[in-house]
């Protein structure tokens, strides 16, 4: 019986993983196939793939200036209407 997967967590865990492995390979490979270098080969691999993923990926910080400029943007003009001062009314 197979298991599930809350949130597919673990099958992204696994592609992770299989993008590492592809990735220390063709390290290890550039490298004129070395061996004894596993562990270093995977280590840079590992950085590289987990710093793409990052890179990626939008953090807080990025979205949260817009986000408060959006709100203030908004609540001046509600703070206007409020207040009976003409604006833009959307139709």
């Amino acid at each position: 019986m197979a298991s599930s997967n809350k949130g597919g967590t673990q099958m992204e865990h696994t592609s992770i993983e299989h993008r590492i492995r592809e990735r220390a390979y063709e390290i290890w490979h550039a490298h004129g196939q070395d061996d004894g270098k596993a562990d270093e080969y995977w280590l840079a691999a590992e950085r590289e793939i987990l710093s793409s993923l990052n890179a990626r990926a939008p953090t807080a910080e990025a979205s949260a200036p817009a986000k408060a400029e959006k709100r203030t943007r908004t609540g001046s003009r509600t703070a206007a209407r409020r207040a009976g001062k003409p604006g833009k009314v959307n139709s």
